[in-house]
């Protein structure tokens, strides 16, 4: 079972991070150590050569390790990233961006998240990141 649902983690996204929820990422699906952001690609995401930005792609992986620290912990407003590594595998269509995070490991005080960014348009693989969350010490 997880311990938020897309809805609530939608809902924390536009009242806690409205700037991430103001560019149309939402949470797609959540389940029990894995998740799928959705972020449809605008002409304001593009760089020179009509490419997505980088950044736009990191704050994706970064969104989905989120989730999915949530899916275990619910509102965890105190996880923070404190590691990112992305590699930029291949250049994305301007389309739907899929960002599916998965848990290697959840602990007491880390979470390592595994995330790959593909395209609805069926790119293949367009980027692949890895991270980890510090949690918040567990309510007692």
């Amino acid at each position: 079972m997880t311990e938020i649902t897309v809805e609530q983690f939608n809902c924390f996204m536009e009242n806690e991070l409205p700037w991430v929820y103001g560019i149309g990422m939402r949470a797609h699906m959540i389940g029990d150590r894995e998740v799928i952001i959705k972020l449809e690609v605008t002409e304001d995401m593009l760089r020179p050569g009509g490419t997505v930005s980088g950044p736009f792609m990191m704050a994706m992986a970064d969104a989905a390790m989120y989730a999915v620290v949530m899916s275990k912990m619910g509102a965890a407003k105190m996880a923070v990233t404190t590691s990112l590594n992305i590699n930029f595998l291949q250049r994305p269509s301007c389309s739907v961006l899929l960002a599916k995070g998965r848990a290697l490991k959840v602990g007491k005080r880390l979470a390592v998240i595994d995330v790959t960014i593909q395209s609805e348009a069926n790119d293949g693989l367009i980027a692949h990141a890895t991270g980890t969350y510090s949690l918040p010490p567990a309510k007692t």
